[in-house]
């Protein structure tokens, strides 16, 4: 049978992406905003396509399926349906909505096939591939069990919303997937979350992530108050949310006055001072979110008997939760989709079609998936490289290996800032040392300098720990891989500090700068840390500088955070890593094996107008 090439798109609401699959190997995969340097971007991802393309060697014409990843004449029915339902409520909502839909979105085959017939220079009268459309949940289905080192699996889903769809469980056997049940819209756990997101003054659908750092800082005051009035949860874990609170329905905004009543007052105000009031809506919704992924967790098992679960989908991405199932849950081994919100749904629609569609057998490995790393996205040559930093007029030097990981270890040692662009970007929203800043995890004043004056955010967001696999217990109370950095441990007992006399007051963001650990960087206020295991086989040359690090310091630790500053995508090219070093204070860049120092540089102008590119996120 002849090869067959699968191009798997996601777009029009969020994090669109591309994804090509040959012959069920998954070949290539990106999110547009790291080509157009719009985060989030949700336009047709024309350049991830003309990437995915170009790795495998392929026109448009030679593709074999085109698929989208959802089914937007059912969307459209659900927002027609709920507008009806609350009439006359929404009305303004309603008028907003609907040009869109109908001008676009309720043509969405029109739309793609012009926007694919311009990413391959086609005209009207040439024939394009059969294009396919998955269904929401499903494709997130797809890319957690069909990539995953299961033969068979429990399959749960969680996220805002797809078609109808906000929660779904699956069993996936071999290589097919079967639904077992789902909750409709508007009962969500990621509208849940991403309301209290924008309560506590943060961009829904990416400021969640700082919603689940600041929760540690708070305390757990409001959970009896969001489970008597905001949400009904049920023993097996289902749950129903109480619409008179909401506004997402039927307005502009998430929330309401008579849930400003509930909590106290207005929501925060962006870029505001945060309070403990803010803290401690965090951390309540957060163990709600936890109560409810444990139950379901617990009945899934009990349901199936089936002892390993994949998660994806946006909720999937809260790995405190994910960390509270593997560690309290019943399952044995548990697998999560790097990729797991809208973005990698482009590559479970592409695999639904290899595996569903075309009836392919499924072969998986028993030990590794099938993501390779998700190190999916371009490279770029050492003398690709050079070339950019001539034309840039950039002071750098070329290092052989392994000079090159003796010596920028040294620099980490000597507390230096690092960026680190390797191989493949990563695919997904963790930088995984392809597109990384390092620094020394020892360091008690690393993370306040890397929070200001390299990601220029919050200082409470904490950082994590890339650590050498074989010594993961050593550091957390995990013995387990997390490649993909979804999964919070707790730092092991032996490397805490205790709290002296006088700290022991201390509540909430008071203990931000009070080191808890010999890996104080890296270490969250609760003691907790969001790990990701490193080994050879996946990142050698990022395995190589950690065990360079581990040889000259003892510690096979190292911080890693996304190689951006704040409200950018992470970095793609060896220019946009250029430029983010070039604005912000890190001491030096490592490009493959050109190594570029800070204080070699021509000065560019200081001049900050250029954060206003990039929205506040």
């Amino acid at each position: 049978m002849a090869l067959k090439s699968i191009l798997g798109i996601s777009a029009y609401y969020h994090d669109s992406a591309a994804c090509l699959v040959q012959d069920g190997q998954i070949v290539a995969a990106a999110q547009e905003e790291r080509f157009t340097r719009k985060k989030h971007d949700a336009g047709f991802p024309t350049h991830a396509v003309d990437y995915c393309l170009g790795q495998g060697g392929l026109a448009i014409g030679d593709v074999d399926y085109l698929v989208f990843y959802d089914k937007p004449l059912i969307k459209f029915e659900r927002l027609l349906e709920t507008y009806l339902t609350y009439a006359p409520q929404g009305l303004r909502s309603f008028l907003t909505a609907m040009p869109v839909w109908i001008k676009e979105k309720l043509f969405l085959r029109n739309l793609l096939d012009k926007a694919f017939r311009q990413v391959g220079g086609l005209g009207k009268k040439d024939s394009l591939p059969p294009l396919l459309f998955g269904e929401h949940h499903e494709s997130h289905a797809a890319a957690a069990f069909f990539p995953s080192p299961f033969q068979e699996g429990v399959v749960l889903c969680m996220d805002g919303v797809g078609e109808w769809a906000t929660t779904s469980a699956w069993v996936g056997r071999d290589n097919r997937l079967t639904p077992l049940w789902e909750i409709p819209f508007p009962h969500s756990m990621g509208l849940l979350y991403s309301a209290f997101t924008y309560y506590t003054g943060f961009k829904v659908n990416s400021g969640e992530y700082k919603v689940m750092g600041l929760a540690p800082y708070g305390e757990p005051k409001y959970v009896k108050t969001i489970l008597d009035n905001l949400v009904d949860v049920k023993p097996d874990g289902t749950f129903r949310l109480n619409m008179d609170y909401f506004d997402y329905c039927t307005g502009l905004r998430m929330t309401n006055k008579k849930f400003d009543d509930l909590f106290g007052g207005p929501p925060r105000e962006s870029e505001s001072t945060l309070t403990q009031r803010e803290m401690d809506l965090a951390r309540s919704v957060q163990e709600v979110t936890e109560i409810v992924m444990l139950r379901l967790a617990n009945s899934l098992h009990k349901e199936t008997g089936i002892n390993n679960l994949c998660l994806s989908g946006g909720v999937a991405l809260n790995c405190v939760g994910n960390g509270r199932v593997l560690r309290e849950g019943p399952f044995q081994k548990l697998w999560i989709q790097p990729a797991a919100g809208d973005a990698g749904s482009a590559l479970g629609a592409a695999l639904t079609v290899h595996y569903h569609y075309l009836d392919q057998p499924r072969q998986c490995a028993g030990s590794e998936d099938a993501m390779r790393g998700s190190y999916l996205g371009p490279a770029f040559s050492n003398d690709e490289i050079e070339g950019v930093l001539q034309t840039l007029k950039a002071s750098y030097e070329r290092i052989d290996d392994p000079e090159l990981f003796h010596r920028v270890a040294a620099y980490l040692a000597d507390e230096k800032v690092i960026g680190w662009v390797q191989g493949r970007m990563e695919f997904g929203p963790r930088a995984l040392g392809g597109r990384s800043v390092l620094g020394d995890p020892r360091s008690e004043k690393m993370q306040s300098t890397m929070n200001l004056k390299i990601k220029y955010r919050e200082s409470f967001r904490p950082f994590a720990p890339s650590v050498l696999r074989e010594r993961v217990s050593d550091y957390f109370e995990m013995d387990t891989d997390s490649p993909y950095m979804l999964l919070v441990a707790p730092v092991a007992e032996k490397r805490r500090v205790a709290l002296q006399p006088d700290q022991e007051q201390l509540w909430g963001i008071e203990l931000l700068n009070v080191p808890k650990s010999d890996i104080p960087a890296v270490t969250h206020v609760d003691y907790s840390a969001r790990v990701q295991t490193v080994t050879a086989s996946t990142n050698p040359r990022y395995y190589q500088l950690l065990r360079a690090f581990e040889e000259q310091t003892g510690c096979g630790v190292l911080i890693n955070t996304s190689f951006n500053v704040r409200g950018e995508p992470i970095v793609c090219t060896p220019e946009d890593a250029f430029r983010c070093f070039m604005r912000t204070e890190m001491d030096v860049l490592v490009l493959e094996n050109c190594v570029l120092l800070k204080d070699q540089q021509t000065p560019v102008p200081k001049d900050a107008s250029w954060m206003t590119e990039f929205a506040l996120d």
